[in-house]
């Protein structure tokens, strides 16, 4: 299944017309290998993306359609950008080559009972889930390349699970105890109207929302379980900020019998050592989200707490990107065999 390194993609990218489209454009553009052959925007069909996105216009791409007028036989790879509960039954309808990262939430729980319990409605293509693979690149690069569907992981548990799940795999930070008080930009809430992200109701503010029942926390519980080889359950907190891109996640953490915070610095510097997208922030650094915004890069810090036994993990990733779109292009790339940072080579915009 997998292309050369000097192989064309084709491209459709549906639901186009939101942020992480526009995104997976932007990024795209630098990408050699990719060649877009359908966008699709249902209440947008007919339009130029250009008319949509005018950062886009001028660029050589096909015109909004409908999903119903894609002609799939010039296709080899599907982004699905669509609303999370809309994903499944557009997938199960694709045909078989296709290959898939579909960037909703519709395929990132294994177990279809909790996702039924989080989202509210049964799932509507069981028989894809069992053979969806969860696509937190770094720690799933084998199963990635391999897959004909690809869940791309959510911005909140990408930012928790990649300084979490090599900790809880070492067993060096327990896993009975751990706090995630989360930060994000309002592209998080997707670019339709809605009161909560209005600029009146953001500016000048910060507002948690979700409290004790955010869809991510099923998401990120299912990795770190999963590593820990337990059930874990966690505190998650997200807060609203009055930005437009941009993750911060601080995650408190209890030290196993013996472990210090050189340990988990060990530990992730070891695990990440060759990512070219993971870095581990020198002792005494602490990242921000001005540090990685356009870039596909997740920083990571580490602090000892006032309190014995605890330490602190910061984590800054871009939404869109290593959050969205960019980690749906580094799959893009494990998934065809080209070099993974291609179309991902941005630098981040400072300040």
């Amino acid at each position: 299944m997998t292309k050369t390194v000097n192989s064309e993609v084709r491209i459709a990218i549906l639901g186009a017309s939101g942020y992480t489209g526009a995104e997976l454009l932007r990024l795209l553009a630098s990408h050699p290998a990719a060649r877009i052959m359908a966008l699709t925007a249902e209440r947008q069909a007919g339009k130029p993306i250009g008319s949509v996105f005018p950062h886009l216009a001028g660029r050589a791409l096909p015109d909004l359609i409908k999903i119903g007028e894609v002609d799939w036989t010039e296709i080899d790879l599907v982004f699905c950008c669509l609303p999370h509960g809309t994903t499944q039954e557009v997938i199960a309808a694709l045909p078989a080559h296709l290959r898939i990262v579909d960037l909703s939430a519709d395929f990132r729980l294994a177990d279809i009972e909790t996702y039924a319990q989080w989202y509210g409605h049964a799932h509507r293509a069981p028989e894809l889930q069992t053979g969806a693979v969860y696509g937190l690149t770094e720690l799933a690069r084998e199963a990635v390349a391999k897959a004909r569907l690809v869940a791309n992981p959510g911005c909140y548990p990408t930012s928790a699970q990649v300084p979490l799940i090599p900790l809880l795999r070492a067993g060096a930070i327990s896993a009975t105890d751990i706090i995630i008080d989360a930060k994000s930009g309002t592209t998080g809430a997707g670019r339709e109207p809605k009161q909560g992200s209005l600029f009146c109701e953001v500016t000048d503010g910060i507002a948690a929302y979700g409290i004790a029942s955010h869809r991510h926390a099923p998401e990120i519980e299912q990795g770190l379980s999963e590593a820990s080889g337990q059930a874990v359950m966690i505190t998650f907190t997200p807060h609203l900020m009055p930005m437009n891109r941009g993750i911060l996640s601080s995650i408190y953490v209890k030290l196993e019998a013996g472990k210090t915070i050189d340990d988990l610095r060990s530990i992730l510097e070891e695990t990440y050592r060759d990512e070219p997208f993971i870095r581990i922030l020198p002792a005494g650094s602490v990242p921000a989200t001005h540090h990685v915004r356009g870039s596909n890069l997740c920083l990571i810090g580490l602090a000892a707490d006032r309190v014995p036994g605890r330490a602190i993990l910061i984590c800054a990733i871009d939404n869109l990107v290593k959050g969205a779109s960019g980690q749906a292009v580094q799959n893009m790339n494990v998934m065809f065999g080209f070099e993974e940072t291609t179309g991902l080579r941005q630098e981040p915009l400072f300040p």
